[in-house]
C-alpha cells in the first residue's frame, strides 16, 4: 500500500470502528424488526383466514355506516376512524378505531358484510403494531413525532458512512476477480474468518442495505422528503404533497361554503355513506380494496384509498378526498395519472422492504436484514481482537527508559 493511501485507510477504519462500536446495537434492532415486519401481511392473513372471509349471499351488504351502527349496537367498541371495504363478496370488512385519551389504539375488528356480525379482533396485529413502532422510533415516547424518528434517521445516515468506508476498506487488490468480492474464506479461523464475513458478506448485502437507508430517510426528515419531491415530482405535485393534510386546509381553501359545511357537523359526528356513494362513482365500482379514514381532527374531508384488484403492493393505488357533509370529491389523486418519478415516490415503502420485486425481493430484503446482528457481533470481535494484537506488538516498557 502507498505511504498516501495508508493514513487515509487507518483514518477511515477509526471511523468506520467508532461509529459501529456506538450504533451496532441500534441497527441490529432495526434489522430484526425490520426482518420481522417481512411478510407482515402474509403472516397476518394465515392466522386470521377464518374471519378474513364470510360465505358469499346474494343478499346486499351493508353500507359503511350501516356496519359502524350494528357494530355500535353492539356496544363494547370505541370511536370508529376508518373502515376498509372490500369488492370481493367473501371478503369481510375491517373497522379500526380511534386512539383513546390515553394514547391507546384499540384493536380493529372484522365484521360480516351482509349482517355487521362482528367475527372477531385478528391476532398479531398489535404484536407487529409494537414491532413497527421498535423500528421506527424505538418505542420513544411522542411515537413519529418524538425523538426516536431523527435517533434512527441519523443511525440510516450513519449507515451510509459505514457501507461507503467499509467498500473502500475491503477493496482488494484484485478488484476484478469475482472470487475475491463475493467467495467468504471459510477455511481461516479467528480473525481471519471474521474479517471475511463481515467483508465479504458486507459486500452481498451492501446494495440492499443502500436501498433500505435512502428510502428509510423518507420517513425520518421532512427536509430530505421534501427534497426528493422536488427532484422527482411535477411542480404542483410537489405544493400539494408539502400541503398540510388537516381538512382544515382544504376547507379554507374552498372558501366559505365549506366552512358552513363543517359547521354544520359540529353538532354530529361525521359519516360515511357520503363519502360511499361518491367514491364508487369515481371508480365505477372497479376497484379491488378501500380504506376509508376520517379526519383526525375537524374537519369534514375523508381519506379514501383504493387499491386494484389484482395488485399486491401497497404503492398501486388511487386517493381521494371527498367531503363527509356534502360528497363532494375535494381532491383526486390517480395512479395512472403520475409520472415515473411521482410512481418512484409513492413507491418509498414498498421499494424500502423489496416488495416491488415481488417476493423474492422481500425475501432477499428480510435475510439481508436479519443479517445485520452479524456484523455488530464479528465487528466487536475485530475490534477486540485489533486492541489485542496492538498491546501484543507494543514494546516493553522497560526498553523505552534511556540508557538500559
Amino acid at each position: 500500500m502507498s505511504d498516501v493511501r495508508r493514513p487515509i485507510k487507518a483514518a477511515l477504519l477509526q471511523v468506520h470502528s467508532v461509529i459501529g462500536l456506538v450504533l451496532a446495537l441500534l441497527w441490529a434492532v432495526v434489522g430484526l424488526t425490520g426482518a420481522t415486519m417481512a411478510f407482515e401481511d402474509e403472516i397476518e392473513a394465515s392466522l386470521n383466514s377464518q374471519m378474513m372471509h364470510v360465505d358469499a349471499s346474494a343478499t346486499r351488504r351493508l353500507t359503511p355506516d350501516e356496519l359502524v351502527a350494528r357494530l355500535q349496537a353492539a356496544g363494547g367498541f370505541g370511536k370508529v376512524s376508518a373502515v376498509t371495504m372490500s369488492s370481493d363478496p367473501s371478503a369481510a370488512a375491517r373497522i379500526r378505531f380511534a386512539r383513546s385519551d390515553g394514547g391507546a389504539r384499540p384493536s380493529s375488528v372484522y365484521v360480516d358484510p351482509y349482517n355487521g356480525h362482528v367475527l372477531g379482533s385478528p391476532r398479531a396485529e398489535d404484536f407487529f403494531a409494537t414491532v413497527r413502532k421498535l423500528h421506527r422510533w424505538l418505542l420513544l415516547p411522542g411515537d413519529g413525532n418524538g425523538l426516536g424518528r431523527k435517533i434512527t434517521g441519523t443511525a440510516a445516515i450513519c449507515l451510509i458512512v459505514m457501507l461507503i468506508s467499509g467498500l473502500v476498506l475491503r477493496w482488494p487488490h484484485r478488484a476484478r476477480s469475482v472470487k475475491m468480492w463475493l467467495k467468504p474464506n471459510l477455511g481461516l479461523r479467528g480473525r481471519g474468518l471474521h474479517r471475511s464475513l463481515h467483508a465479504v458478506i458486507g459486500t452481498w448485502v451492501l446494495p440492499v442495505y443502500l436501498v433500505m437507508t435512502l428510502t428509510g430517510l423518507w420517513y425520518s426528515f421532512e427536509w430530505y422528503k421534501a427534497g426528493a419531491n422536488w427532484l422527482l415530482a411535477r411542480p404542483q405535485a410537489t405544493a400539494a404533497a408539502m400541503q398540510p393534510k388537516s381538512p382544515r386546509g382544504a376547507a379554507a381553501a374552498d372558501g366559505k361554503g365549506e366552512a358552513r359545511a363543517e359547521a354544520k357537523t359540529e353538532a354530529k359526528p361525521l359519516v360515511f355513506d357520503h363519502v360511499w356513494s361518491a367514491f364508487l362513482q369515481q371508480e365505477n365500482n372497479d376497484y379491488g380494496r378501500a380504506l376509508l379514514t376520517l379526519p383526525a381532527g375537524a374537519g369534514t374531508a375523508v381519506r379514501v384509498r383504493s387499491w386494484p384488484r389484482d395488485s399486491s403492493l401497497e404503492s398501486v393505488r388511487d386517493e381521494f378526498r371527498i367531503d363527509a357533509v356534502t360528497g363532494r370529491v375535494i381532491s383526486s389523486d390517480r395512479y395512472a395519472d403520475k409520472t415515473f418519478g411521482e410512481r418512484v415516490l409513492a413507491s418509498v415503502l414498498d421499494i424500502h422492504r423489496g416488495a416491488i420485486l415481488g417476493w423474492p425481493g422481500k425475501l432477499a430484503f428480510m435475510l439481508a436484514a436479519a443479517m445485520m446482528p452479524l456484523f455488530a457481533v464479528t465487528g466487536l470481535l475485530l475490534y477486540l481482537s485489533r486492541r489485542r494484537h496492538r498491546r501484543l506488538a507494543a514494546p516493553p516498557v522497560a526498553s523505552l527508559v534511556p540508557g538500559e
